[in-house]
């Protein structure tokens, strides 16, 4: 009786703490929230950012995992539906089951969101010293790390739009990674870059895209999606890291090239690799590519041999 007296003297004055902390806290969102929401509720951002982040999630695990009422999730789904900023696709395993995920209308205006937010949040430690900062950091990190149930396999990595220093990384990653594979030279990265550069330079947001995959805040993969003419687009430069390779990260940015291709309405996606290429062309595969040419070429510093892979959407 004595130690579980004293066990609840000690849980109620931490519960005080962090009660208290909650009301703080709660205070400095409600800030951030009226900063930064727009014509979004609080709810609302917080699935639209889970639908960013998540590969394909179903209505029922946004209700587990965000705690919403079935009901009011769906009006909210509804609601986003209604503005043509998600779409739903029937699950291939259980024919009971949709699959959301956010349009290209959708993911402009995650997009906008999260860069006032992240604003926003910069202008709130700002008033603080930089070791203050990374206080604030790793107390939020400890927070999270003892009180998180998430575990890292739910949501191995993200999707995410190109932000600045990306280009330069990809170019420079495809550079490195395809000379310790598979010895190919600098010109290789020179083709990378002149790519990147005219992606760059002409880009359309209304048919041409890239993602930039991230896992445990690091970027370990990309693909870029690139108008060739009115009806065909080009799949070009998907990377993953060696390292995260087996999560489907491959496979995800191969699927977002494709569900952006059809909302652009193209006719066709077409792409160029090369028969030694063997991961790559297994997820081509698996995504409905046939294989409609090859042409030995000596590239790069090796006798290869081109592949043309389409796909009809």
């Amino acid at each position: 009786m004595h130690a579980s007296a004293t066990r609840l003297a000690a849980s109620s004055s931490i519960v005080e703490k962090v009660r208290r902390f909650n009301r703080f806290y709660t205070t400095q969102i409600g800030v951030l929230r009226e900063a930064y929401g727009g014509p979004y509720s609080l709810t609302e951002v917080r699935v639209l950012y889970e639908l960013a982040h998540r590969d394909r999630p179903t209505a029922g695990e946004l209700v587990k995992d965000l705690g919403l009422d079935p009901g009011y999730l769906s009006r909210i789904i509804r609601s986003f539906e209604l503005k043509k900023m998600v779409s739903r696709t029937g699950s291939k395993t259980d024919a009971r089951q949709q699959l959301l995920s956010l349009t290209a209308k959708g993911r402009l205006a995650f997009n906008k969101l999260e860069a006032r937010t992240n604003e926003e949040i910069a202008g709130m430690l700002g008033r603080l010293t930089s070791t203050e900062q990374q206080r604030v950091a790793q107390s939020m990190e400890v927070i999270e790390g003892v009180l998180g149930t998430t575990p890292e396999s739910k949501v191995p990595f993200l999707l995410r739009a190109p932000r600045a220093g990306d280009f330069g990384w990809v170019v420079h990653r495809h550079g490195a990674l395809y000379a310790q594979e598979y010895g190919w030279d600098v010109r290789f990265e020179a083709l990378v870059a002149e790519i990147v550069g005219q992606f760059a330079a002409h880009f359309d947001p209304k048919r041409e895209q890239c993602w930039i995959a991230e896992r445990n805040d690091e970027i370990v993969g990309s693909v870029f999606l690139v108008k060739k003419s009115k009806t065909v687009a080009k799949l070009r430069l998907l990377y993953v890291e060696p390292s995260d390779r087996g999560f489907g990260i491959g496979a995800k940015l191969v699927d977002e090239c494709v569900r952006f291709a059809r909302q652009a309405r193209y006719k066709k996606i077409t792409l160029w690799t090369q028969s030694n290429l063997h991961a790559a062309r297994h997820l081509y595969k698996n995504a409905g590519f046939t294989l409609v040419d090859s042409t030995p070429q000596t590239l790069f510093g090796f006798d290869l041999v081109s592949e043309t892979w389409d796909l009809k959407l």
